[in-house]
């Protein structure tokens, strides 16, 4: 296995958790439950950020910039629905 798809695995196995760790702050029903599950979930994002950096700065994750009339497009599309 070569070092592009190990950090693919990492970064997909780290957004899965951080998924986990987002539904259990969400649904924590005790104040010190919540905030260990934030904690946990907020270290979790740092490390999946951390991951991104690392393999875009490799350029093995490529982004594209988004167009302009594109956001535009969506922005108004939320606004009508959000206004009626």
């Amino acid at each position: 296995m070569d070092d592009k798809t190990i950090m693919e695995n990492l970064l997909m196995t780290t957004k899965g958790v951080c998924d986990l760790y987002m539904h259990g702050t969400i649904e924590s029903n005790t104040v010190n439950i919540r905030n260990t599950f934030n904690s946990a979930l907020n270290d979790t994002l740092c490390m999946q950020d951390d991951i991104y950096q690392k393999m875009s700065s490799k350029g093995w994750y490529p982004t594209e910039q988004a167009e302009q009339q594109k956001i535009q497009t969506v922005k108004q599309k939320f606004a009508s629905s959000v206004n009626q």
